[in-house]
């Protein structure tokens, strides 16, 4: 088994390293390295967006769900196939016509703050780092438990791979290789899974009654909760955080048009829904053959349970390279996206500042990953969702669709639903029992941060920016009514204090 693993890993490892690195693309301005000259196919940005989007929490978390809590965690993926559907019919026209690349450009644009930029920047910043530690913690249980090595070895490997693509190429580099990534795990979680369901279905087939075991209590932002309560709070914050996710709202802008990137949200979602046809039956299994297994570890250790010998280390191998694909898809997407965020924030932007922003992400999520204890992929990165949900939703909804929205409404709806879902997300992890409130961040926040953006808004009308009216036009009048020789994909941001 530790040799199929580590030829597994080398591979991907190597592989990515080769896409995103050999012959990469030649961009004119630091704009173009930012958005891959936005010249992204959809079908291919799709399958970025796909391969960012089936993490490690899709690929080993999900199954491993299904496999402890039963048929109620299948729901899980409706929450990102709605999350799409709502991005696609109030979110992607109207902020692609905006032209602004980030969320922080997007809030300063749109209500003359720098100040909030600043503020947005470091929300980025929050729910970046809470991705990157999902993933390197995923890698290094990956790497310990097929082959013994230290887990920081994980750590590093993708932490190393991932810099170097996202360096070299940009947001160029990371479409290649989460594209590519994407049908390699789809092709090897796929296939190795119907080997091992056909091993199943003519081995004698084994008892699944009492497909569940009771539940532990083990819950962060409701996930891993199988109750009615805890599977609908799951399922608000995956359909209204994924607009607000960094490395999904910047794919907005790898296309070339508005058009063509409505077409890659259609995409995604179709890829969506055949690569999570895969984990139930990794769940089912799970069930039946390692029923002693923790979340994460569970579809690693199926093949070696299900088919000990030369053919079971085979297609551990294959699993530990569709595994450290997902890790680094996820990884290159967030940090790219994260580091244009935050290299954006200062005063002379360029990819040398871009590339000195990979470097202080990378490691303070490596700082973060050796100060944190290892926990279930799939809670970690709900606390992102929840926490996209609770500040970025708001913001990008009130403030594409209604004109009288202020930095001082979105500065208020920001400290309350950011800082409530982390009192209640470090409480819950804490053994502090705040309530309903608690374990079911989602419905509660997500409403109130709403309401407080839309009151303060209200109350302090003078704080409407004085061109709102041209940049409603501009978001909802269809790009073929601008002039020409204007480009509707990049105007100038306005850095003037707020």
């Amino acid at each position: 088994m530790t040799a199929a693993a580590l030829a597994g890993i080398a591979f991907v490892l190597i592989l990515s390293v080769l896409v995103g690195t050999v012959r990469p693309r030649r961009y004119t301005s630091v704009q173009e390295f930012y958005v891959a000259a936005r010249a992204v196919r959809p079908w291919w940005n799709g399958a970025a967006i796909g391969s960012e989007f089936t993490s490690a929490a899709a690929c080993l978390g999900l199954a491993g769900l299904i496999a402890t809590h039963g048929a109620s965690m299948l729901w899980y993926p409706v929450g990102a196939a709605a999350g799409f559907v709502v991005m696609l019919a109030l979110v992607v026209a109207p902020l692609r016509r905006s032209g602004t690349y980030t969320l922080p450009d997007f809030a300063q644009w749109r209500l003359a703050s720098s100040l909030l930029r600043r503020f947005t920047t470091c929300i980025v910043l929050a729910i970046g780092l809470v991705y990157l530690v999902a993933q390197l913690h995923a890698a290094g249980l990956v790497l310990k438990l097929l082959t013994g090595l230290p887990p920081w070895a994980g750590w590093l490997a993708v932490a190393g791979a991932t810099v170097l693509v996202a360096a070299v190429g940009g947001m160029g580099s990371a479409t290649s290789v989460q594209a590519t990534q994407f049908w390699l795990k789809l092709v090897v979680f796929t296939g190795v899974g119907l080997v091992l369901w056909f091993a199943w279905a003519y081995g004698g087939t084994p008892d699944v009654s009492g497909f569940a075991r009771p539940y532990s209590g083990e819950s962060l932002a409701g996930a891993g909760d199988p109750s009615l309560a805890g599977v609908l709070t799951v399922l608000l914050a995956c359909a209204l955080g994924t607009m607000g996710l960094p490395h999904v709202v910047v794919r907005v802008y790898a296309n070339p048009t508005g058009g063509s990137a409505r077409r890659s949200i259609v995409a995604t979602q179709v890829l969506l829904a055949g690569f999570f046809l895969v984990p139930p039956l990794y769940g089912i299994l799970g069930h039946v053959y390692v029923p002693d297994g923790q979340v994460d570890e569970i579809v690693l250790l199926l093949p070696a349970r299900m088919l000990p010998g030369p053919l079971g280390d085979l297609l551990t191998g294959l699993l530990a390279a569709g595994a450290f694909a997902a890790f680094l898809a996820t990884s290159c997407g967030v940090l790219v996206a994260v580091a244009g965020a935050v290299s954006s924030c200062v005063s002379r932007p360029g990819v040398g500042t871009f590339r000195a922003s990979l470097g202080v992400v990378v490691v303070a999520a490596l700082g973060l990953t050796w100060l944190s204890t290892p926990g279930s992929s799939v809670l970690l990165v709900l606390v992102g969702f929840s926490l996209s949900a609770a500040t970025f939703c708001p913001l990008l909804v009130l403030g594409l669709w209604w004109r009288r929205l202020t930095d001082a409404g979105v500065f208020a709806g920001f400290v309350v639903g950011g800082g409530l879902t982390l009192v209640a997300v470090v409480g819950e992890a804490a053994g502090v029992k705040l309530g309903l409130a608690g374990q079911y961040p989602a419905a509660f926040v997500v409403p109130l941060a709403f309401a407080v953006m839309v009151a303060i808004s209200l109350v302090t009308p003078g704080r409407v920016p004085s061109g709102v009216d041209r940049m409603m036009a501009r978001m909802h009048l269809p790009e073929d009514s601008a002039g020409p020789g204007i480009d509707r994909s990049s105007p100038p941001v306005d850095r003037s204090p707020s």
